[in-house]
């Protein structure tokens, strides 16, 4: 065993760890700070071991550090925090390395990040956390993550917050204790496409208060059929999008959320559009505190009645599932597959529905008015797909179950030129 603690490292440095177990000295904050353009790489068994002991592994904020062929383990960063990359610095490579039982997040991403060809299992509260801008996660297998399952909101296997720019291609997300791919509050501008992403206990695809992307070519297998049945009556969807839409305002290279080409196997439902009447900017029921639409003048002081009664704040201060484009997809449901699974517990089901709206007092979204704008006038629409098996569908309102034929039918005019085998 080869103690590493305590290395002075020189900028523009390529480090070696030979094959065995290297460790840092016993502090709690003994780690590893990177200099700027520094290479840390591994020989074939080479591994760097927290001991239970250590928060971090590679902190710092020098840019251009690349990390490679290491396995990295055992480090106990708290909850939000992460092992490698602690620090978010710009331009780090993290690849090849087998990333795993660490606490908190084993990986930090943050601007012009590069994560390739890691594994990273069974760490405690997220595979990988994502900040900042493009970000570029491609061909890594994300694992049985969230083992400490305590923390409600934040954990799984990915988790992006306020991220300008993210490509998710190419990997394998399976058995994560949490939803795969959660994006969250301000998140735009995301590709997510070509993924494989099966057996994890909540959603796929999570795409929440967010703008703008691109979901295409993923395979969806028997997710959220852990988390589906705790919540009976809301269909908790494969992909679900919560108060995110596109709008051509926000800089990016898409200007709608596009989910094509998919194929959806034995989730708990499929592709659910909901936005909570209640959760706007400076409403007390937006989780995302201090935080602000995107568009136009919209901002926590102005945000504020009488102004947000009207134009051009009624509309800009609520972010808005609109915009979404749900075609040629293949849904496949086998409900005698999914323990629990029926209609009365909202297993099964395509959606597009809000509720009515109550809270604040001086909300002027009370009502049904967001029922009716997400379901008639925001340009969310279902084409050309394909269902195989008993799906239902949810309109306007949480609870409306209707058929495929109503569904189809005025006024909801969804799914024209898709088919449906029973």
């Amino acid at each position: 065993m080869a103690q590493v603690g305590g290395v002075n490292s020189v900028a523009g440095t390529t480090y070696w760890f030979a094959p065995g177990i290297h460790t840092l000295t016993d502090g709690e904050f003994s780690q590893i700070e990177a200099k700027a353009n520094t290479t840390w790489i591994g020989a074939p068994g080479a591994i760097l071991d927290g001991r239970g002991l250590n928060r971090y592994a590679f902190t710092g904020k020098a840019t251009g550090v690349t990390i490679k062929y290491l396995e990295i383990r055992n480090f106990v960063s708290p909850e939000d925090e992460g092992v490698v990359n602690h620090d978010l610095a710009s331009n780090w490579n993290v690849t090849n390395n087998y990333m795993h039982h660490n606490g908190g997040a084993a990986l930090i991403l943050s601007t012009n990040n590069v994560a390739r060809f890691n594994c990273i299992d069974r760490n405690k509260q997220y595979g990988v956390q994502g900040f900042n801008n493009n970000l570029t996660i491609d061909r890594n297998e994300v694992s049985y993550n969230n083992t400490d399952g305590t923390c409600s909101g934040c954990s799984g296997a990915t988790k992006f917050w306020d991220v300008n720019g993210a490509n998710i291609t190419g990997n394998w997300f399976h058995h994560n204790n949490g939803s795969a791919i959660w994006a969250d509050t301000n998140d735009r501008d995301f590709l997510i496409d070509g993924n494989y992403i099966s057996d994890n206990a909540g959603e796929a695809i999570f795409y929440e208060v967010a703008y703008n992307a691109k979901i295409t070519n993923n395979t969806m297998v028997r997710n959220a059929n852990v988390i589906g049945p705790l919540n009976p009556g809301f269909p908790t969807g494969a992909i679900y999008l919560s108060e995110a839409g596109g709008d051509a305002r926000v800089p990016s290279r898409y200007t709608t959320i596009e989910i094509s080409g998919n194929v959806f196997t034995d989730n708990w439902s499929g592709v659910v559009l909901w936005e909570n009447a209640d959760r706007f900017c400076n409403s007390p029921a937006n989780t995302s505190t201090g935080y602000c639409t995107l568009v136009g003048a919209a901002s926590t002081s102005t945000c504020v009645a009488p102004g947000i009664n009207n134009p051009p704040l009624f509309d800009d201060c609520r972010w808005k599932t609109q915009n979404v484009s749900v075609h040629d997809n293949t849904f496949n449901h086998n409900p005698g597959a999914i323990a629990g699974c029926s209609p009365a517990t909202g297993c099964g089901y395509n959606g597009i529905f809000s509720q009515w709206g109550t809270f604040p007092s001086w909300s002027p979204y009370q009502g049904q008015k967001i029922q009716d704008a997400i379901t008639f006038s925001q340009n969310n629409v279902f084409a050309r797909n394909t269902y195989k098996g008993p799906w239902q569908f949810m309109a306007h309102d949480m609870g409306n179950a209707i058929s495929y034929t109503t569904w189809r039918a005025a006024p909801y005019n969804q799914d024209s030129g898709s088919t449906i085998t029973p």
